[in-house]
């Protein structure tokens, strides 16, 4: 490997599972995400370029709700301290189910049956 080639980072061992429960009990999460502590509601996991990401409404960043709310996409690997809270939350309506960067590739997917 050249020094310009770079290795996938991988998720922590467990992380793909966090996210899944989070996502079937609608559970929000909490994170170190670029330096800061993050509280995020996964909507989605999937897969882009061989790696799992998240689309998450932020809940909290560094103890203070955001501004307004967005979905943003976060890179599984990206997560560090990964834990599972009890804090609930609801399906945000700007997620697009059918968008198509989730064709194919979802692995799972908040359900508001």
């Amino acid at each position: 490997m050249t020094t310009t080639e770079r290795r996938p980072v991988e998720p922590a061992a467990g992380a793909p599972a966090i996210i899944f429960e989070a996502i079937v009990k609608m559970r929000a999460v909490s994170a170190t995400y670029n330096r800061g502590d993050v509280v995020l509601a996964p909507h989605v996991i999937y897969t882009r370029h061989d790696e799992l990401y998240v689309d998450a409404t932020t809940v909290e960043r560094d103890g203070k709700p955001p501004r307004e709310e967005k979905l943003g996409t976060f890179k599984l690997a990206g997560l560090g301290a990964l834990r599972l809270t009890p804090r609930r939350f609801t399906i945000s309506e700007l997620l697009e189910r059918g968008a198509e960067r989730y064709q194919g590739v979802t692995l799972m997917m908040v359900d508001d049956a």
